[in-house]
């Protein structure tokens, strides 16, 4: 995904929108390859230093979520493990591990579309970003795109519903 467009994003500020919308992009991208569309960029500076998609069912790594590939891209581009000049924006509210690992790279701050009231651990259902007595709080604006960015989810998981009932009702049993 190296069009055009991309190469301007790259080079300009990035507003949290205008972020938002090339991590639906790239949300997108994972639903096509038969993943749970969640797409995350990191910016430092004004410039894109990683951009990743859910990788879990093609890796079989269930640590392999956006936002996880995209701290360890930005770590190798940045340089350094301590991401305090960083923004990830991300298409879901991050998991506890997401989240503890954003804690734990001292991320500067997090952006992310859809809330996720039973696993969101940026406020939702746990606040690990904000969490008293640990070493670092991440800043948190949630909510960017959220009608857009549930949408993508719940539009996935209906088409994923469907098709495991299609399957049933002819005689499949996905063995």
């Amino acid at each position: 995904m190296n069009d055009g467009a991309d190469s301007a994003l790259r080079r300009t500020e990035l507003s949290d929108e205008g972020g938002m919308r090339l991590a639906l992009r790239l949300a997108a991208q994972a639903e096509e390859a038969g993943e749970v569309p969640v797409g995350a960029i990191v910016i430092h500076g004004q410039r894109v230093v990683a951009r990743a998609c859910n990788q879990v069912e093609m890796l079989k790594d269930a640590t392999a979520h956006a936002e996880m590939i995209a701290l360890t891209q930005a770590s190798a581009a940045v340089g350094d493990w301590r991401l305090t000049d960083c923004t990830l924006i991300v298409t879901k509210e991050p998991c506890p591990m997401c989240a503890g690992a954003m804690v734990n790279a001292r991320l500067g701050r997090l952006v992310y579309g859809a809330a996720d009231a039973r696993m969101g651990a940026a406020g939702s259902a746990l606040s690990i970003t904000d969490y008293p007595g640990m070493l670092h709080r991440v800043a948190v604006t949630g909510g960017v795109l959220g009608p857009e960015c549930q949408a993508q989810l719940q539009a996935f998981f209906r088409r994923r519903r469907q098709e495991e009932k299609d399957g049933k009702a002819h005689g499949e049993t996905g063995q």
